[in-house]
């Protein structure tokens, strides 16, 4: 019998994460940033931060595991995981957030989603090098 998690813990947990990153000021500035999920594999050199939209979904998933059916019960148990993952939950929590949201900032609207600049963006094509390399023809060929 799967485990129920009170839908407004989820809720609570998506805004103070999202708030948390939003109210920071600083943004990871890359040339090149790659947006996908675990379905749609992506060809990128190991330089190239690759984001799984899809992560979420996993952690929310660790967070609701095996609950219990009674819903107080089951929130006060997600909120001890939440608060008890330690520093390296809480970073990769952060650093899933985070990803959703430059993607949101981004206008990503399908994955997978190479983006050059924050201002090119090349979708579909799983072989990073080569979305990189139509950008660079056609910033050639805008000269």
């Amino acid at each position: 019998m799967p485990s129920v998690i009170d839908r407004s813990m989820i809720v609570y947990c998506r805004v103070a994460v999202a708030c948390m990153l939003m109210a920071s000021a600083y943004v990871q500035a890359a040339d090149v940033l790659v947006f996908t999920d675990h379905r749609h594999p992506v060809y990128a050199p190991d330089s190239v931060p690759v984001t799984h939209l899809d992560a979420t979904a996993e952690i929310e998933r660790e967070l609701s595991s095996e609950l219990p059916a009674d819903p107080q019960q089951a929130a006060v148990i997600a909120r001890q995981r939440l608060h008890g993952g330690g520093a390296d939950f809480q970073a990769r929590l952060a650093t899933t957030y985070q990803g959703v949201v430059n993607a949101w900032s981004l206008g990503v609207t399908k994955i997978p989603a190479v983006v050059v600049d924050g201002r090119y963006v090349i979708y579909g094509d799983a072989d990073v090098s080569r979305a990189v390399a139509s950008v660079e023809a056609y910033r050639r060929n805008q000269r």
